[in-house]
């Protein structure tokens, strides 16, 4: 399982759900918005984001960090 977690500076639901996908042993990639990224490249992927974090797990759209222990708490 691999996740791709946008993100930006700052950002405390960002930070958590980092701290979510170590402790639940899930791979990720960080795609600052401050950093490398560019807003234009989030909303290529996710046209609807409005706000980070927006994670991606296996290529699937999961949302937002409370998208994202819904999307856990299932499996």
């Amino acid at each position: 399982m691999k996740a791709v977690i946008w993100s930006n500076i700052g950002c405390h639901f960002c930070e958590m759900a980092k701290t979510l996908l170590e402790q639940k042993g899930i791979e990720y990639e960080e795609r600052n918005l401050a950093k490398n990224w560019k807003i234009q490249d989030l909303l290529e992927v996710a046209p609807g984001a409005r706000s980070v974090p927006q994670i991606f797990v296996d290529d699937k759209y999961i949302g937002g960090y409370e998208k994202l222990v819904e999307y856990l708490n299932k499996m």
